[in-house]
């Protein structure tokens, strides 16, 4: 009696692999992210006060909790490949648009825009990978996670490149022109198919893990804070105490962190136990946002992109598969809620520090991350790190492998979301 052979690619699953990454680096990398090396060139061309920088970012953090809620509450729109492609278009168009926009509110509502539609992409693009790699080794899906940061670094050099030779308009332009190859590679990305009934019955009992899990999900959430604190203001913060290129630099470095990233935490995980790994990748973040404001300096601004490059992609990988191993209810998507309601509250916080510089926002941010750590450490007193994957009966390394393989799943919050 033969298996059934799970689902592939059109050809083979790295072409897959490397359609599911261009629409997360459209999505994610440029769509989303390219505003952190822009912002600076807005400050001090087109005047945008650093609180207004704070709430652009917010309007788009909101954006995208409201784009992944989507994903959840129409389970139809993970399965669209219009969706994939309409949003795909509409991110563009935004991106396109900042230069034409003549306010600040204008300019809020195109980042709140583009927020919705990246998190669509984000849901269609993970919940494919989930879908279409299922049986293939978990490396795959963390390189195409791994798309994130090529987009982050294919937007960092754009930037780069234009600094010296055009303006805050021309980066936009130059960012949708980018978004729109991005979307040609992406355009033929085959979305998840419908699930067929499943006539098991539901487990009816599971052991409790509420202890283990509130360690996690107050981790998380206070991570989704302080991560996206340097996530927008580390590429200013850089360029107020280091060469004009080094801003722009240190962010093509977070990018070409970011791209092994998934991938070799996803590794480590089968020598060392998540939590452990968890409270490692943050301690290592920390100090990657605390080195520009505590030393300055060109080294000290590279050293921290390839710090926290290589490890925010890992930590939600890490976190959201330790809440899917502890089998708690509807765990993935508790830990995206509070990472992403995270992400929203972090540029309000540290809004009013902002009048003095950036340094004050990335020690602040720093300290939230050190609390996050201090939770993940919390998380590994007693963890059941032999608990029994619900109706895994494979061995232990194959059964390590199948757990490595959700990880996309976790970053999509349960429907496809960071």
């Amino acid at each position: 009696m033969s298996t059934p052979s799970p689902p592939s690619s059109p050809s083979s699953p790295w072409t897959h692999v490397a359609q599911g990454a261009a629409a997360l680096a459209a999505g994610m990398g440029v769509g989303r992210f390219v505003y952190t090396p822009i912002l600076p060139l807005m400050h001090t061309q087109a005047g945008l006060s650093a609180d207004a920088g704070a709430n652009l970012a917010t309007a788009n953090y909101v954006g995208y909790l409201v784009g992944a809620l989507a994903g959840i509450l129409l389970p139809a729109l993970v399965r669209s490949r219009t969706v994939l492609r309409g949003s795909l278009l509409a991110l563009t168009t935004t991106l396109a648009a900042m230069p034409v926009a003549q306010s600040t509110a204008a300019w809020g509502a195109l980042r709140l825009l583009a927020g919705v539609v990246s998190a669509l992409v984000f849901v269609v693009a993970a919940s494919s990978l989930l879908h279409h790699l299922r049986g293939h080794p978990a490396h795959l899906s963390g390189w195409a996670i791994g798309g994130v940061g090529a987009g982050i670094a294919l937007s960092g050099l754009l930037l780069l490149a234009l600094r010296s030779v055009a303006d805050w308009r021309a980066a936009w332009w130059a960012s949708a022109v980018l978004t729109a190859l991005l979307t040609v590679g992406a355009w033929n990305l085959r979305p998840e198919a419908a699930a067929p009934a499943s006539s098991e019955k539901p487990e009816s009992t599971a052991p409790r893990t509420h202890r283990w899990f509130g360690a996690l999900f107050v981790s998380y959430s206070l991570e989704g804070i302080g991560y996206i604190v340097a996530g927008t203001f580390l590429v200013a913060a850089i360029g107020q105490g280091s060469p004009g290129w080094v801003g722009n630099g240190s962010w093509v470095l977070v990018g070409l962190a970011a791209v092994p990233s998934p991938a070799l935490w996803a590794r480590l995980g089968r020598r060392w136990s998540r939590p452990a790994l968890l409270l490692a990748a943050l301690v290592v973040q920390a100090v990657g946002i605390a080195l520009p404001a505590l030393i300055g300096g060109t080294a000290a601004a590279l050293l921290s992109a390839v710090l926290f490059g290589g490890t925010f992609l890992g930590i939600s990988m890490l976190a959201l598969a330790t809440g899917a191993h502890l089998r708690f209810p509807r765990s993935v998507a508790l830990l995206t809620a509070g990472y992403s309601v995270g992400q929203i509250l972090g540029p309000l916080a540290v809004a009013p520090l902002l009048h003095h510089g950036y340094h004050r926002a990335l020690l602040l941010a720093t300290l939230v991350v050190l609390a996050a750590a201090a939770a993940a450490a919390v998380l590994r007193i007693g963890f059941p790190h032999h608990m029994v994957v619900v109706r895994h009966t494979a061995p232990p390394r194959q059964r390590e492998s199948t757990e490595d393989a959700r990880t996309a799943q976790g970053l999509s919050g349960g429907s496809g979301r960071l």
